[in-house]
């Protein structure tokens, strides 16, 4: 047996291992980054291809005429023949998506997360193609969504697209979707800060450089190009207001926070209560949006401003002229035809609906909160019901600003969206984006921390008193040494280097082998560095766990033989998968482990503070 002494000087040149650092990111993301700023570009005209064809497919179903001036459906003069606009419209996207593609039905952020986490990031080119029609052919026949989910679904599948005709990893694949959905909401928007936060809180599962700079630049590009495709920024201007709306205000940002809470449970709840229910309906899914139709339809009669996207309609209730009246039918007709609708698996986005479904809110608070000045308490319930539903409350409140560029209003919106969000997690277990997801058989966390694996280092929770084997020992030898190893009584070893006489590794065997020479009379006096042949695979001890982790999926083992950093094959210890376990010990400590550590007297003044007998010296 050979002893191992982890001080001891090393006998070969030294290899650096690879130094540690904040980041991971290497050259290739200024590669990805180039191909990501090109589909902002393009994304821009794909948003700008959209916009025109809601408005075409609006101009023919509702008047009749091939126009791509944008109208609102609630300008048309049908009468109560509109009923079968949004059932005519619901018959062509149930046809297309048994025929074309199922995946074009729902709201599009979903189908980009379901790609993202089960199919490596790999979108189909037709969806890229039959999405967009879609969704035009629902929004202009009268369907109560926004462009923004199709947009980022269509986005997410051109730069899939452009992704699969380079040899990328799935990451970087990844990288490439989430970098044309961010674009297409930042070019549809005018949002390009509310579109990266989105990507980093809904879509990309991670916060790196690697994926965060091309995701940011396609963005951006978007958001600039957007000045010369589809027109400047903001899309709802508003009046500045005051910098510092009184604490009174902000209290009551607290109720409109909650209420929007509350809210985005109701809608949540509603949608897959549908959802649900058309799945007992005794006829094929093909058929369901045709119900959702006549729900529109009849929606429409009721309240026309209902219908389609209702971006002036929204601009109009955050300028608040509407009568409370028509907000609460508003708010009660879009709540109920929306549900529908996108519980009968039509295709449509969600962003523009809540959004005037929370601004129609906020109108009605305003009726019973203090006058903050126009617009103010619409915007506070926009944020809130975004951050609430969608369970992401920074793109909530930048979304609100950059909608309005009114920077005043980010305290306000911090206040109320953060209650909602808080208030949704705590009861809701899924978000409606989610929720789809998690039906399909997945689980998505939407929590992001530091790896435990990444804070410890192998030198922490490796075993140094191992048994080493010379490689001039025969094999009988070798074993009668590994059954003298201190934990003999389980073997926890399993793994034992064979060093040479510098001490240098140069192969390794199993207690299994061992067994197996010994009992083999051509072997069993032969020196282990004749008959060994297992190569085994090392880490440097100032390697992370993340990196044992890796090297030992990489690898299929579970022990890893620890060396020098200064020297690859001076073996100084041992790391098995239960020595990882260490890290995830220390992790539950953190979240579990509750103690006080300092006494509530140490808030008091010295002369209150209870005396504590002295402790007597015990007698000798």
């Amino acid at each position: 047996m050979t002893s191992i002494d982890p001080h001891a000087t090393p006998t070969s040149e030294p290899s650096e291992p690879a130094e540690l650092a904040d980041f991971t990111a290497t050259r290739r993301m200024v590669f990805i980054a180039v191909i990501a700023i090109g589909l902002g570009v393009v994304a821009t005209y794909v948003a700008s291809a959209l916009l025109q064809l809601i408005a075409l497919f609006t101009n023919l179903f509702y008047f009749q005429r091939l126009a791509f001036t944008p109208v609102s459906p609630a300008d048309h003069t049908l009468g109560l023949a509109s009923i079968a606009v949004p059932i005519a419209g619901a018959l062509v996207i149930g046809l297309m998506a048994r025929y074309g593609s199922e995946r074009i039905r729902g709201h599009g952020i979903p189908e980009a997360i379901e790609a993202i986490l089960t199919r490596g990031s790999r979108i189909e080119p037709r969806i890229a193609l039959l999405k967009p029609i879609s969704s035009a052919i629902s929004i202009g026949s009268g369907g109560p969504f926004g462009a923004e989910g199709p947009i980022i679904m269509t986005g997410g599948a051109f730069g899939s697209l452009v992704a699969q005709l380079f040899k990328l990893t799935s990451a970087e694949r990844k990288t490439l979707l989430v970098a044309g959905a961010a674009a297409g909401m930042s070019a549809t928007f005018a949002a390009p800060v509310a579109a990266i936060l989105l990507a980093v809180e809904l879509l990309l599962f991670e916060w790196k450089p690697r994926s965060f700079v091309p995701v940011a630049l396609a963005s951006a590009t978007a958001a600039a190009a957007r000045t010369f495709v589809i027109g400047a920024g903001p899309l709802f201007p508003l009046a500045p207001h005051p910098a510092f709306p009184g604490v009174y205000a902000l209290a009551c940002c607290v109720l409109a926070g909650l209420a929007a809470g509350g809210f985005s449970g109701v809608l949540t709840h509603a949608v897959y209560t549908f959802e649900d229910l058309f799945k007992r309906v005794p006829i094929h899914w093909m058929w369901w949006p045709a119900i959702g139709g006549l729900v529109i339809g009849i929606g429409g009669i009721i309240c026309p401003q209902a219908l389609g996207v209702g971006y002036d309609v929204i601009g109009g209730v955050l300028h608040e002229s509407y009568t409370a009246r028509a907000i609460l039918v508003l708010v009660v007709v879009k709540g109920v035809i929306w549900s529908v609708s996108l519980g009968s698996g039509t295709s449509g986005g969600v962003l523009a609906p809540l959004l005037m479904m929370g601004g129609a809110l906020g109108g009605l608070e305003s009726l019973v909160f203090p006058d903050a000045g126009i617009g103010f308490w619409p915007l506070v319930s926009m944020g809130a019901i975004l951050g609430g539903t969608m369970r992401s409350p920074l793109t909530g409140v930048v979304f609100a600003v950059e909608l309005t560029h009114d920077m005043n209003m980010l305290l306000p919106l911090v206040v109320a969206v953060t209650v909602a969000h808080g208030l949704t997690v705590l009861t809701l277990r899924r978000s409606i984006l989610t929720e789809k997801v998690a039906r399909r058989g997945f689980h998505v966390s939407r929590e992001y921390a530091i790896d435990e694996l990444e804070v410890l280092f192998v030198s922490d929770v490796m075993r140094s008193d191992i048994v080493a084997l010379s490689a001039d020992d025969s094999a009988g030898v070798g074993l009668e040494l590994a059954r003298l190893e201190p934990d003999r009584h389980d073997r926890s070893q399993h793994l034992y280097p064979i060093l040479d006489r510098e001490a240098n590794l140069v192969a390794a065997t199993t207690f299994a082998e061992l067994t197996s020479w010994a009992n083999d009379p051509a072997k069993l006096s032969q020196p282990l560095r004749r008959i060994a042949t297992l190569q085994p695979a090392t880490i440097f001890t100032s390697e992370t766990l993340r990196s044992a982790v890796e090297q030992m999926a990489e690898h299929g083992v579970t022990r890893l033989l620890a060396v020098n950093p200064a020297n690859a094959r001076h073996v100084v210890g041992k790391v098995a998968l239960h020595d990882l376990l260490k890290a995830r010990v220390r992790h539950i400590e953190d979240e579990q482990r509750r103690e006080r550590i300092l006494p509530f007297e140490y808030l008091l003044p010295t002369w209150l503070r209870p005396r504590r007998p002295a402790v007597q010296d015990s007698p000798r």
